[in-house]
């Protein structure tokens, strides 16, 4: 490994399933001064539908479009006063935060040009560690066996992220660099049966290879809740382990991996939250197009929030979750149980 002074006699997995994906160390830049515009400023150039990566921490509400994650795959920013590293693997379709201090060191972190599983393998500028982006767990160098801590968010549309937090900001093209932001680099690449990327390991054949599912684990336990159940019942509620969960399901966001234009099908978008409030269990249902609690009515959103009904403006607790496709889950966690409607 020329060029790295990571300790390679410290690891967690074997290097042989460590591949190049093709790009050097930070061939794929990351972004380590993010600029931020308006809601209005980029509705100039990104319609409604495409999907955003939405984050509030003490009321500092930021959107990450994938139209740019898409290019840097690592946002290192400070939100709410908190350092956080914003990441998309778009060969997994994995959008996940997580905070960017291990103990006392704070971490900044670049993409090593190298794949597992098909998944993204970052490097922090401290210590020179391997880190595998679908669980934020050091694989290679120093830190090995450190976990960065998970900070929920939600891959959203804009128009949602909008509803929700008007006065938020939207990261800027201001990056620096000169890319194409609002085309996709993987046109195609979504379709549910095709054969994923630089990967080499055997497929899971319960689902289909990149069929999107909400993925929850709690400790030993993990479960996945397929899109294409989701899309018709609109929640899925269920217990993971020793959580109950409350997953649901929004139509309105458009597939970044579809279409050269990043207005793909509508994929929708999703969230999971605890089932109780107030320590009080809530059964949820279908009303035609919504999802009511059965205990009060309340009209529930796929944000967590209750928009009607006697809990209207209450939030559910978020449960860490993440939005892969099947394959790449299912290889970093083979013995995920998968949900099905009733």
């Amino acid at each position: 490994m020329a060029g790295w002074k990571t300790d390679f006699g410290r690891n967690s997995v074997d290097l042989s399933e460590i591949r190049s994906g093709g790009p050097p160390r930070d061939g794929i830049p990351p972004v380590d001064d993010p600029k931020f515009e308006t809601i209005e400023e980029a509705e100039s150039w990104l319609p409604p539908f495409v999907p955003v990566i939405a984050l509030e921490i003490e009321g500092d509400a930021r959107a990450y479009p994938i139209a740019i994650l898409i290019w840097h795959e690592i946002v290192n920013d400070t939100v709410g006063g908190r350092p956080v590293v914003v990441t998309f693997c778009p060969l997994c379709n994995t959008a996940l935060v997580y905070d960017r201090r291990v103990g006392e060191r704070l971490l900044d972190f670049g993409t090593t040009g190298n794949l597992r599983h098909s998944d993204l393998i970052m490097w922090d500028r401290q210590t020179e560690s391997w880190w595998q982006q679908i669980t934020g767990e050091a694989i290679v160098g120093e830190l090995t066996g450190t976990r960065l801590d998970y900070i929920f968010a939600q891959m959203l549309p804009l128009r949602t992220f909008k509803e929700t937090w008007p006065d938020g900001r939207v990261l800027s093209r201001d990056t620096g660099f000169s890319r194409m932001y609002g085309s996709n680099p993987y046109p195609g690449y979504d379709d549910a049966s095709s054969i994923p990327f630089l990967y080499e390991g055997v497929v899971d054949g319960r689902l289909a290879p990149k069929e999107r599912v909400v993925a929850i684990q709690d400790g030993e336990t993990a479960a996945a809740f397929p899109f294409s159940e989701l899309r018709q019942t609109l929640f899925a509620q269920s217990t993971v382990g020793s959580i109950p969960v409350v997953v649901f399901w929004d139509a309105g966001t458009a597939s970044p991996l579809n279409r050269e234009s990043l207005e793909g099908y509508d994929i929708g978008s999703v969230g999971a939250f605890r089932s109780t409030i107030d320590g009080r269990q809530l059964t949820f249902q279908r009303d035609g197009g919504l999802v009511l609690d059965a205990e009060t009515g309340s009209e529930w959103e796929v944000t967590g929030v209750a928009s009607a009904g006697s809990l209207a403006g209450r939030q559910l607790e978020p449960v860490p979750f993440a939005e892969p496709f099947w394959f790449a889950w299912a290889a970093f966690v083979p013995e995920t149980t998968i949900w099905t409607a009733p």
